[in-house]
């Protein structure tokens, strides 16, 4: 099984929804862009955010696998993908990469 490097790409932020729509929490994301995880065996990183793993895992275990070339030709390394956590307040984009031992 390969490994999968996980890389935050880009934090947004939409503080007029959060505003109207959000009830005040503590604690959000504390992603960074250019923060890196890895996955082996499929599993979750350790300090990785439970809602995207949610949202990523699928990817993850296709190309812990040796899957890819998701949506026929998406990426232009089809043992990659960009994805972003479901959070519609501060999404997160992931750059997912298998990589080799």
């Amino acid at each position: 099984m390969k490994k999968v490097k996980i890389t935050v790409m880009r934090v947004a932020s939409y503080p007029d929804l959060m505003e109207k729509y959000e009830n005040p929490i503590e604690h959000a994301c504390d992603m960074q862009e250019g923060q890196t995880f890895v996955s082996e065996d499929w599993q979750k990183p350790e300090g990785f955010c439970d809602s995207a793993w949610g949202s990523i895992s699928p990817f993850v275990m296709t190309l812990a696998h040796g899957g890819g070339d998701f949506y026929d030709g998406w990426m232009k390394n089809p043992h990659s993908a960009m994805i972003s956590c479901n959070d519609g307040f501060r999404p997160v984009s992931f750059y997912l990469e298998a990589i080799e031992e």
